[in-house]
């Protein structure tokens, strides 16, 4: 690796692990990519989602988009490839390559060359999503990129994985004082301690099959709604004149 792309690399690891949410951190990942990785020309990084499907989160043009949902719908391609347990999937001179023969001919005509496909994965949480690299002016991948690559991603993977936590710990927060203000409100409106509120919170939950953060937003929603609804209305005359 020269020193150039050891600089490249140093700097994009740098600006993925500052402090940043999933969104922003995905985009600094696919900006980081384009300085890393020149040889492709259309990058994107997708995720696993929660119920299992890859989407794709950020992206540097509508063709990664394209190439993206083409292969998760035939679930096929270097992409899914490298998702599946693969790691890296390098696919230089695409057109020739028999590897997937349901994904080729709509990639071709949207003008694909080669293409590179990374898992983002941490060891305790398996697959967390890829980095989808595509060149529509090169047929050519080096050992250099693969190896780049794969490098990046270990980065990426960290920086995205660190990225989630930190949202899932704020989400974590947010559902508890928001479950705190419900119990609240039930213990005011019923003249309820505390225990008992909390436990008519959880009840209402369990028989109306719905996650307690859902009720106690409902509830908190509801009393918001009527205090602004029954809130004075204060009516102003115009100028230099008095209340009608």
């Amino acid at each position: 690796m020269d020193t150039t792309m050891a600089r490249s690399i140093a700097h994009a690891a740098q600006q993925m692990h500052r402090p940043a949410t999933v969104d922003d951190t995905l985009e600094v990942i696919v900006r980081s990519a384009v300085e890393a990785l020149p040889t492709f020309d259309h990058i994107g990084v997708s995720t696993v989602e929660r119920d299992g499907r890859i989407v794709t989160r950020a992206s540097t043009s509508a063709l990664v988009l394209e190439l993206d949902d083409l292969q998760y719908s035939l679930h096929e391609g270097p992409c899914v490839a490298s998702m599946d347990g693969d790691d890296v999937v390098p696919a230089p001179r695409i057109a020739g390559d028999e590897r997937w023969p349901r994904y080729l001919p709509g990639a071709l005509a949207l003008g694909l060359r080669s293409q590179l496909g990374v898992r983002l994965h941490l060891d305790d949480h398996g697959t967390i999503g890829g980095l989808n690299l595509y060149s529509t002016t090169s047929d050519d991948i080096s050992v250099e990129d693969v190896a780049v690559a794969a490098f990046f991603a270990t980065h990426a993977s960290l920086a995205l994985g660190t990225a989630r936590q930190v949202e899932s710990l704020n989400q974590a927060v947010a559902s508890r004082q928001l479950i705190g203000q419900a119990i609240g409100i039930l213990m005011e409106r019923y003249d309820l301690p505390e225990q008992a509120a909390e436990a008519f919170l959880w009840r209402t939950s369990s028989h109306g099959n719905t996650k307690v953060r859902a009720v106690a937003t409902d509830l908190v929603g509801e009393v918001d709604r009527r205090a602004r609804t029954t809130r004075p209305r204060v009516e102003q005359s115009g100028r230099g004149g008095s209340p009608s």
